[in-house]
């Protein structure tokens, strides 16, 4: 156990045990990763051990081609989706995989999230979303390789940055999102479920809801991230 790696196998397991405590995660449904540009390493949780068993040194380190360079135990099975992530984005230092409800519903539904109201408008000025699945041939090959490709591919395609959209949709899976540190990505991922699930209820409420107004959405979000932002609650 290389002692090089403790501070992210700490990180990632304070953010994964997060995960259960916000609600995202039912079983072992989920993964969180902290990342180390510097030594191009990760810390993952391990495949298909429950939380409550979990421990720092049971996280995995793997490099950015995937490969566990320390640790006893098998990394996540999304953990190429995470390499191909951090070898593409050098800014972000952690990432979430969940199948929290209300996401996963949108995700499923092949749909992205329509930005209703200003609490999704003080995270992002854009729908949330929804990668297209992947053709036959990709899901045919290295899958969770490709899922990552899938994520940048459809942020390409809808012109976003990583930067201002740090959450998306895998469709017919489930969300992944994305931040400085695990402990953003964590808080990205609870708001993405409260987001999906306010958007649910406002279509329950009135299918046809009209989106936020341009006015409200710059307001919002310029609030809280602009150049003379000023919100805190």
């Amino acid at each position: 156990m290389k002692k090089q790696y403790d501070a992210i196998r700490a990180a990632a397991y304070d953010a994964n045990m997060q995960l259960p405590k916000l609600g995202l995660v039912l079983f072992t449904f989920g993964n969180v990763s902290a990342a180390d540009h510097e030594q191009r390493v990760f810390a993952i949780k391990p495949s298909g051990v429950p939380y409550d068993e979990l421990s720092p040194a049971m996280m995995v380190i793997v490099d950015f081609d995937g490969n566990v360079v320390d640790g006893a135990l098998r990394p996540s099975s999304d953990t190429k989706t995470h390499a191909v992530l951090y070898n593409h984005w050098p800014d972000v230092g952690g990432i979430v995989h969940t199948h929290s409800t209300y996401a996963t519903a949108w995700a499923q539904a092949l749909s992205d999230i329509p930005i209703f109201g200003t609490t999704h408008a003080d995270h992002t000025t854009a729908d949330i979303p929804c990668a297209p699945p992947m053709d036959d041939q990709m899901i045919a090959g290295d899958y969770e390789y490709q899922t990552g490709f899938q994520i940048l591919h459809c942020l390409a395609e809808r012109k976003l940055s990583y930067h201002d959209m740090e959450m998306i949709l895998v469709g017919s899976h489930a969300p992944f999102t994305w931040g400085k540190d695990c402990r953003k990505a964590v808080y990205n991922s609870a708001v993405l479920e409260s987001v999906a699930q306010m958007a649910y209820l406002t279509r329950q409420i009135h299918p046809d809801a009209v989106r936020l107004k341009e006015s409200l959405i710059r307001k919002h979000y310029e609030r809280k991230h602009g150049p003379h932002s000023y919100y805190g609650q």
